[in-house]
């Protein structure tokens, strides 16, 4: 009763949306005599069509969705934001994905989507190209703009697709999908928020220091701290290497401000590098005697796993909207590193300032995480974090306190950045799977009655479900 209740409130709601789209929006379904996706979708107002692209089982859909540059005065201006719709069936759950950066235009299903076979919605982060309003007012990147841009994408979706919805994300997008249930809870039906940061207290970050201390062996610290520690001793030899690199390809270094502040933010972020992206196994392919090691191996090493682009002001410039969010709300971590003789150490964990060009202004909100933590502590409702044991960014997790209901924070072993609820322990992973396809109201009968029995609906599919994590040179969520 409660689904043919919820079925003819949203036909409702679909009839009367699409019955008013202004002329400038494709027909509706009444006036063409079909009720073809393409058109349901291009019937939303602001909503505009980029393209299609076929995938055996679904449609796939490229949009645009007009969006407000301030969600509190909508009338100040708009911009194109770009989503994907990996369209399945009307009468399927959705989740509402979004990694926290751009938007992927190649077909992808989320853990969760394949959990529930249900439909996707994934959205590009607001600021990043092209999702980003000309001119750019970067007062109005915040967290609460980017959930209100869900929030509005939600709300125009749900007319058609009417059943239950669940968010998720991984990394910069696991806190997305925080900050979204914070702002409107009422939206979402449940969260998997994957390998989320927490950083509650900007300026400390004492967790990552034992974090570092302990993870993996002490063989695989060694080797890694015995290349991070030669790359500094050689630095003028292999600053020579650089500064030929960066000729021949072109990089500039103006907004770090000069090739060696590059040089060593590249290599002090090659042990969390490492541990954020290989796994233990990985180790054998480091330098064990970094000191009798040859200038290309340590270079190739640093190279491999750090990127000696990423600080030139081309690898930093598309991620110019994420180290904004960094120095103004979202908080950076500091770590130390004990293994390096001070003498070797010019700048240190450089602050997100750093990177972000100077024309752009910044200030910190140190409130900002600090309530969203109290928030998740004591009002987190069919939430579910997921955490690599070795990921670096899950020293700082966040947790959920007795006030919280049905909410959840597991730790998948051995894992680092691309931990999953597949890769949690049998009883845990049954657990979280449960309870996803609960929220979303399609949970077997027999899972009801016993969740240990709870496996994906969808059978695994190598391409729509590649799992490769998103390398993100420097040190990013």
């Amino acid at each position: 009763m409660r689904k043919a209740l919820r079925w003819l409130l949203a036909l409702t709601v679909l009839i009367g949306t699409l019955s008013s789209a202004g002329a400038a929006t494709a027909a509706g379904p009444e006036a063409t005599g079909t009720t073809d996706i393409k058109e349901r979708l291009l019937s939303i107002p602001g909503m505009s069509l980029i393209e299609e692209k076929p995938y055996t089982g679904y449609r796939f859909f490229v949009l645009n969705y007009t969006q407000p540059v301030d969600h509190r005065r909508p009338s100040k201006g708009t911009f194109q934001q770009r989503i994907t719709v990996l369209h399945k069936d009307t009468a399927r759950p959705t989740v509402f994905y979004t990694g926290g950066y751009s938007v992927s235009t190649t077909p992808r299903r989320a853990e969760p989507t394949q959990i529930v076979d249900g439909n996707q919605v994934s959205m590009e982060y607001r600021f990043f190209t092209p999702s980003r309003p000309e001119p750019a007012d970067w007062s109005k990147l915040d967290i609460w703009q980017a959930a209100s841009d869900q929030h509005r994408i939600f709300s125009a979706l749900k007319k058609i697709y009417s059943e239950n919805w669940i968010s998720t994300g991984g990394s910069k997008g696991g806190m997305t999908a925080t900050y979204y249930e914070r702002f409107y809870p009422k939206d979402m039906d449940g969260v998997v928020a994957y390998v989320a940061p927490n950083d509650v207290v900007n300026k400390e970050d004492s967790a990552y220091d034992r974090f570092f201390r302990t993870v993996g062996t002490q063989e695989c610290r060694d080797r890694l701290n015995g290349v991070q520690r030669e790359a500094l001793v050689r630095r003028t030899a292999l600053e020579k290497k650089y500064a030929a690199y960066a000729t021949e390809n072109g990089y500039t270094f103006d907004t770090i401000g000069s090739l060696d502040r590059a040089y060593e933010a590249v290599v002090l972020d090659y042990v969390w590098g490492f541990w954020q992206y290989s796994t233990l196994a990985d180790c054998t392919d480091i330098p064990a005697d970094a000191k009798n090691a040859t200038d290309d191996a340590i270079w190739t090493s640093v190279d491999t796993i750090s990127g000696f682009s990423a600080y030139t002001d081309q690898g930093l410039t598309p991620y110019t909207p994420y180290y904004y969010q960094a120095g103004t709300q979202l908080g950076a971590p500091t770590i130390h590193f004990p293994h390096i003789e001070k003498k070797y150490i010019r700048y240190g964990y450089q602050p997100p300032r750093n990177f972000v060009p100077r024309s752009i202004p910044m200030k910190f909100e140190p409130s900002a995480m600090r309530d969203v933590d109290t928030w998740v502590r004591h009002n987190a409702r069919h939430m579910l974090f997921v955490y690599g044991e070795n990921d670096p960014w899950g020293a700082e997790q966040f947790r959920v306190g007795k006030k919280a209901r049905d909410a959840y924070v597991f730790t998948a072993p051995g894992m680092n950045h691309g931990a999953n609820v597949a890769g949690l322990v049998e009883k845990e992973k049954a657990l979280a799977t449960a309870r996803i396809l609960d929220w979303a109201d399609v949970a077997p009968t027999a899972v009801q009655e016993n969740p240990a029995a709870a496996k994906p609906l969808a059978k695994f599919d190598a391409k729509l479900d590649k799992r490769d994590i998103e390398r993100h040179r420097t040190l990013r969520p």
